[in-house]
């Protein structure tokens, strides 16, 4: 029991620091195929030493929950990638991996961001929020498809035993899993404000969403909200792994595997980084009334995976 905490303690210790060079390794990847010289790899590690080191400037109309709100996101997310299956499964806080409590903590964090960004009461803050909720009132529903697929497979809702039964099963593409998968890199890319939903690039007023809920942070809040933003990222990018590739997690006291299984997520994880700053430079940021199109065709992947394995049992 005292071996397993401790591992459970490393993996969630090991994902926090290592988050943000996921972003940096997804900036380094994307500036190569725009032909652009490439920033450091540990880049947002240097921006965030920054920031932690210089003086925070607040509004005077700032309420208490303004200053309270990055720490609050920063829980969340540290408590949702701890949860989440990357390297050893069936951990002792593996009771409290369920998919739907995990939609929660995603949508407790963004509560507290969208009523950080209105406090202040500038437009910029209100428009980013509002924009906020749309995204998020398309995508948790079609999130919870996604993950009700992989629930149905598995007869249970632990992210442990899903990631038991999927790991086991023998190799082949399944219709219900790949509809899944398609809307699920779909609902990673807006709620990671990724192209084509987001820029994370811009501050553009016509264009930014997540952006303009932050401008009024600074200093320390304001790189606790940039650590969130690598952290939900890596999140998504476990739990697309967790899901769809948990072909070497190792077991719970299978200590010999734990080698291979680091080797085998940071694969994963550079695939999947790369993928990700190819798909953004490939495709082009979508207009504000095109997202509903988009996320509503995740929605409509994800039920079909849903439906197909009700039917047809793959």
């Amino acid at each position: 029991m005292a071996t397993g905490i401790l591992l459970q303690i490393a993996q969630t210790l090991f994902a926090i620091l290592l988050a943000p060079l996921l972003l940096g390794w997804v900036n380094q990847c994307r500036a190569w195929l725009q032909g652009r010289a490439a920033p450091p790899i540990t880049q947002p590690y240097r921006v965030m030493r920054k920031l932690f080191h210089k003086d925070a400037v607040i509004a005077h109309g700032a309420s208490p929950l303004f200053r309270f709100a990055p720490y609050m996101i920063f829980a969340c997310m540290a408590l949702a990638v701890g949860i989440v299956p990357m390297m050893v499964n069936d951990l002792p806080f593996s009771p409290a991996a369920d998919v739907i409590a995990l939609v929660g903590l995603f949508a407790l964090a963004r509560v507290f961001l969208a009523l950080a960004a209105m406090d202040i009461g500038t437009a910029f803050g209100s428009l980013g929020a509002r924009r906020e909720m749309l995204v998020s009132f398309l995508a948790e529903p079609a999130l919870l498809m996604v993950f009700f697929t992989a629930s149905l497979i598995s007869q249970s809702t632990e992210l442990p035993h899903i990631v038991d039964v999927l790991a086991h099963r023998e190799f082949a593409i399944h219709p219900s899993l790949a509809f899944a998968a398609v809307a699920f890199w779909m609902i990673a890319l807006a709620e990671n404000a990724r192209i084509p939903v987001d820029n994370p690039g811009t501050h553009l007023e016509l264009t930014m969403i997540h952006e303009a809920m932050i401008l009024e942070y600074s200093a320390r809040h304001l790189a606790l909200i940039e650590w969130v933003v690598a952290l939900k990222l890596f999140t998504y990018s476990a739990l697309g792994i967790a899901l769809f590739v948990p072909w070497g997690i190792a077991a719970a006291g299978d200590f010999g595997a734990m080698p291979l299984a680091l080797l085998a997520m940071f694969a994963k994880m550079a695939a999947g980084g790369f993928a990700l700053a190819l798909m953004e430079t490939l495709s082009a940021k979508q207009r504000l009334f095109r997202v509903p199109e988009f996320l509503g065709t995740a929605f409509m992947l994800a039920v079909l995976g849903m439906l197909i394995h009700s039917l047809l049992e793959v």
